[in-house]
């Protein structure tokens, strides 16, 4: 049984990371956040020690460490901007790190990490689920295994609405976010990267507060994407049946169907990371450059290959995130 301490604790995906640490037999010591709406602990570990101050978690894991209880993993769930700062903090603990993506907003700090990482024992992991998605491991050996030299045709569409609430919040703000493409496009973006080889092209075509498009090719594909948290652009048969997220990938033509398998990603990625096989900072680059290219490039007219969402024109939010 290996102890674990979670930062981060009350936020959107921390639920995910307690289920794991439970599923996979281990024990959370102590966890840690700003808000202190977390019952969700009860149904997990409803023992383990909670803080609200920075100070006082790390003061009880230096108490902990003094009555020979180290702690083996800190998993991080707290906002983009600070999983670089946390990630350093696990490592200065004597622990390993497990962060939710994006491991770091910009290229240049895996590098930094990468130096802290090799002056500590620890290991920095990250979770990319979707390399553990039964379908996606498919469509990998399916391209890996082909013979010929074809480059597919792929389109990708993602929409996860979300209401006022989130331009009001840390995800709303790009600079703490990443925006858009790195808050719910980093994943996607990873899976392209490992299923169809090296980036040669990233043309941006929209990018604003609430939906974003591009073109990217990859050595095996060219895809057209579509990112948006704007519910106005879900296709009506799924607004018809009151539900909130769409997505699609299209491999020439035909639909790769993945919209289940996703309850027990989070254990899967636990299991590895606990036999020594998690993905870390390497594997994690390309797809921080994709969305880093992303979020700075100028956005290019609606030429050649583009994806068809991008076309809409919908007026903007009242919300728009103007910084």
């Amino acid at each position: 049984m290996k102890n674990f301490a979670l930062i981060g604790v009350a936020g959107y995906v921390a639920h995910r990371h307690l289920r794991a640490i439970k599923e996979t037999n281990n024990d959370l010591l102590v966890a840690l956040d700003n808000f202190d709406s977390v019952g969700i602990m009860d149904s997990f570990f409803p023992n383990a020690s909670f803080f609200v101050e920075f100070e006082r978690f790390d003061r009880h894991i230096e108490k902990l460490r003094r009555k020979n209880i180290d702690l083996d993993f800190i998993s991080i769930c707290t906002p983009n901007y600070l999983h670089d700062s946390h990630i350093r903090m696990a490592l200065r603990s004597g622990a390993n790190a497990i962060c939710e993506k994006p491991l770091v907003l910009n290229p240049w700090n895996l590098d930094a990490l990468k130096n802290i990482e090799n002056e500590y024992d620890g290991k920095v992991n990250t979770i990319l689920q979707l390399r553990l998605h039964p379908s996606i491991i498919k469509l990998k050996e399916k391209i890996s295994l082909a013979s010929d030299s074809k480059i597919h045709d792929v389109d990708l569409t993602y929409l996860t609405s979300r209401g006022n609430w989130y331009y009001t919040s840390w995800k709303g703000d790009i600079s703490k976010s990443g925006g858009i493409a790195s808050n719910i496009g980093i994943h996607f973006y990873d899976m392209l990267s490992w299923v169809f080889g090296p980036v040669k092209s990233n043309i941006v075509h929209l990018h604003t507060h609430d939906r974003a498009a591009g073109f990217l090719e990859f050595e095996k594909a060219r895809v057209r994407w579509f990112l948006s948290i704007n519910d106005k652009l879900l296709p009506k048969d799924i607004q018809e049946k009151g539900q909130r997220t769409y997505r699609s990938i299209t491999v020439d033509g035909k639909e790769i169907e993945f919209s289940d398998g996703f309850f027990d990603l989070h254990t899967k990625s636990y299991e590895k990371i606990l036999s020594g096989e998690g993905f870390g900072i390497e594997e994690a680059r390309q797809s921080i450059n994709i969305v880093h290219q992303i979020r700075n490039s100028e956005t290019l007219p609606l030429q050649g290959d583009f994806h068809p969402l991008a076309k809409f024109d919908l007026s903007p939010h009242p919300f728009r995130n103007k910084k």
